[in-house]
């Protein structure tokens, strides 16, 4: 039985990186992961407008003329910070490999995934919110965006398929329907946890209650697609 033990993770004041001069002189995709994954905290804090270069580089324990080294403008490490968020989830689906499982054990790997990708990274889900805020603004001006997200939409769509061909799945979905429904549930009772828990039930905020939430959401969505857990 699969067992997980979580820390709910609220976002606070990023910490500095350990500082590491010898890989940002020698490592320049180091020195650009640790850019990137300091612009997701910030950004994902504070926003665009409210995000600090300053912050971002000194986090990253690299200097104004490293940063501008890669990205030409905040605008543009916001840009970069935004595929780099969606890049890390699609990398991490693909290493699931659900194309060599059967459909049923594929279908709840990646709903579980998933649940627990949204736990364990709240600051991908507080960027979306940002951008979003934004209207989309940046994220359309991503050329090949659509591209980065192919791979997530071909591994459902083949779940599908198989679950059909073998008589296991007795509903199939349009992959991307499907997607925006299962990020839904797992996306909306974590990051709106606080509001759930003033109107309904303070356990909402306890460890337990992530755990029973995915235990939820795995069984809705194996009823839907497959009639039974």
């Amino acid at each position: 039985m699969y067992k997980k033990s979580w820390k709910i993770t609220v976002l606070s004041d990023p910490a500095p990186f350990p500082a590491k001069r010898d890989i940002k002189r020698r490592d320049p995709i180091e020195s650009s992961r640790r850019i990137l994954l300091s612009g997701m905290k910030h950004f994902a804090l504070y926003g665009l407008s409210g995000a600090r270069v300053t912050d971002i580089i000194q986090e990253a324990g690299l200097s104004h003329r490293m940063l501008y080294h890669y990205y030409e403008s905040k605008e543009a490490l916001y840009l970069a910070t935004l595929e780099f968020a969606y890049k890390q989830i699609r990398e991490a689906e693909l290493g699931l490999h659900i194309s060599s499982l059967d459909p049923v054990s594929g279908m709840r790997r990646i709903v579980e995934f998933t649940f627990d990708y949204f736990v364990e990274n709240p600051e991908f889900m507080a960027l979306l919110s940002q951008e979003n805020l934004n209207g989309g603004k940046f994220i359309s001006q991503l050329e090949h965006f659509k591209d980065v997200q192919r791979p997530l939409v071909d591994s459902l769509e083949d779940l599908f398929t198989r679950g059909k061909a073998s008589g296991r799945y007795r509903k199939v979905y349009d992959p991307v329907q499907f997607y925006i429904s299962l990020s839904g549930l797992c996306y909306f009772g974590i990051s709106n946890r606080f509001t759930l828990a003033a109107a309904f039930e303070e356990s909402i905020l306890s460890e337990s209650y992530i755990a029973d939430r995915r235990g939820h959401i795995t069984e809705f969505v194996m009823q839907a697609v497959i009639g039974s857990t």
